[in-house]
């Protein structure tokens, strides 16, 4: 791997995906692991009445450097959505890592440096992966 794949803003993040948050009480659990490298994490959801995220869980111990910078993006913008908003924002990162859109949305530009490196791109979006699902588990989905 590049070093410029691993760059500061990356590697900030990674530590704050280090620190397990799960919810005690959630509306939808979901566990997804990377077919890739193993990476696992585990995400909570709070849903409130119109099915936005009112609180986030994610545990991203098991994850890679990529999968844990990735988690810790989703803890700081997932609040608020929906599961098409958060459907939405996955589609973008996607097309963002593809090199089929030229602009991350917000909080994901850091991943640029990985957009080369097509393995990666799947543990980048493991978060948002594991996020949908626990959605899906609390009845909701992407419209």
């Amino acid at each position: 791997m590049s070093e410029a794949l691993y760059n500061a803003a990356i590697l900030r993040l990674k530590l704050a995906g280090e620190t397990v948050h799960r919810l005690p009480a959630a509306d939808g659990s979901a566990t997804r692991v990377s077919p890739v490298c193993g990476s696992k994490i585990i995400a909570d959801v709070a849903l409130g009445p119109d099915g936005r995220i009112v609180a986030a869980g994610l545990d991203a111990t098991k994850a890679c450097t990529l999968g844990q910078a990735s988690a810790a993006v989703v803890m700081e913008h997932a609040l608020g959505m929906d599961a098409a908003a958060l459907s939405a924002t996955r589609t973008a990162v996607a097309d963002f890592l593809a090199g089929r859109a030229e602009t991350a949305p917000e909080g994901w530009a850091m991943f640029a440096p990985a957009r080369p490196h097509r393995a990666r791109h799947p543990s980048i979006l493991l978060a948002l992966d594991a996020v949908l699902a626990a959605l899906a588990e609390a009845g909701q989905v992407a419209a």
